[in-house]
């Protein structure tokens, strides 16, 4: 039987190849998964506007940055990690840790900053996690986090702002 980490990077890095060729590729996100509008939206032209083109693809098309890439992985300071496109408060670094996966990994969201919807790309079933604001598409959620939750949010830098607490 394979570890349930070697699988999980062996599937994480087919996902992320597969997304830097483009292969995958989910249309914007426009609405919540009962089709409800998020709280905050704007048209796809707005967005491209707002956001680089690596935020752009990762929140409004579900994309995945390469892992190691972001220098979110290595920010350490105390602070708060805020959706890249709407701003929109999501973890407190006291809830971040070293997944030793080369993206961000959180054991827990603040209270209501994030919405989750089953995910079946690329052939596996996971947990995405979006935000609960604009619907921009943030990472997975994995059940083989550290205490006390035992989850580990595996987010996108390049989905994620940090501001450092004064």
């Amino acid at each position: 039987m394979i570890p349930a980490r070697r699988m999980f990077l062996s599937a994480g890095a087919a996902a992320a190849c597969l997304a830097a060729l483009g292969l995958g590729r989910r249309p914007a996100v426009a609405a919540g998964p009962s089709g409800a509008a998020f709280p905050y939206t704007l048209s796809d032209q707005e967005w491209r506007a707002r956001l680089t083109e690596l935020p752009y693809r990762v929140l409004r098309h579900a994309a995945t940055e390469r892992p190691w890439s972001s220098p979110l992985n290595a920010e350490h300071r105390k602070g708060l990690f805020s959706c890249a496109g709407c701003a929109q408060p999501l973890f407190s670094s006291d809830a971040k840790f070293d997944s030793g996966t080369g993206w961000p990994s959180f054991w827990q969201p603040l209270p209501g900053a994030v919405g989750k919807t089953e995910d079946r790309a690329y052939g596996m079933i996971r947990t995405e996690v979006h935000c609960a604001r604009c619907g921009g598409h943030l990472g997975h959620v994995f059940d083989d986090g550290p205490p006390p939750t035992g989850l580990r949010y595996c987010m996108n830098g390049a989905a994620l702002t940090f501001t450092p607490r004064a």
